[in-house]
């Protein structure tokens, strides 16, 4: 059943539309390319200043923010002990959800300075702390700051900070 109001399509053309007509553009070609190739102009010699008037030891400075081995033993046994201290800490503990923000915030700097670094890349020491933090970090992700890490996870999580551990005292 249909209704009155309903609107149905004809089979039928209408010739009362008028053909659509191309659109024209009022600027030159020539205006076009010079202001292209005037700002590519600009853009180079502004780059071939910037890069001459640069001192020499700024293109040392990537080398330079590498972190030494004691500073990544330092910050890296720093980590350890957060994450001990925080995924032991009782679950009615009303600090709870302020240790767990602070560790996100230690762990994500810890995971974006060292994460770049090649030489780190193949430690053993790097390899389990990087796997611990994720562990923990996806559980608060995943459950919130107040949920208990399970028996089992937390005991995987303590072994690999103990092997990291472990491993720079070794130097590895």
């Amino acid at each position: 059943m249909a209704s009155p109001t309903l609107v149905t399509p004809t089979t039928t053309t209408t010739s009362t539309h008028k053909p659509l007509l191309p659109i024209r553009c009022h600027h030159p070609t020539t205006t076009t390319t010079t202001t292209t190739t005037n700002r590519r102009s600009f853009l180079s010699l502004s780059t071939i200043i910037a890069l001459s008037s640069t001192p020499l030891s700024v293109s040392i400075i990537p080398s330079a923010l590498a972190a030494s081995d004691d500073e990544y033993t330092k910050e890296t046994q720093e980590v350890i002990n957060k994450v001990r201290t925080t995924i032991n800490m009782d679950k009615t503990d009303p600090n709870i959800a302020t240790a767990v923000a602070d560790l996100r915030e230690t762990s994500n700097s810890w995971v974006a300075k060292y994460r770049k670094e090649k030489s780190l890349l193949g430690k053993l020491s790097f390899r389990d702390m990087y796997s611990a933090l994720n562990a923990v970090s996806g559980h608060y992700v995943s459950f919130g700051p107040t949920s208990p890490i399970p028996a089992k996870r937390k005991t995987r999580i303590l072994e690999e900070m103990d092997s990291a551990e472990k491993a720079l005292l070794r130097g590895r």
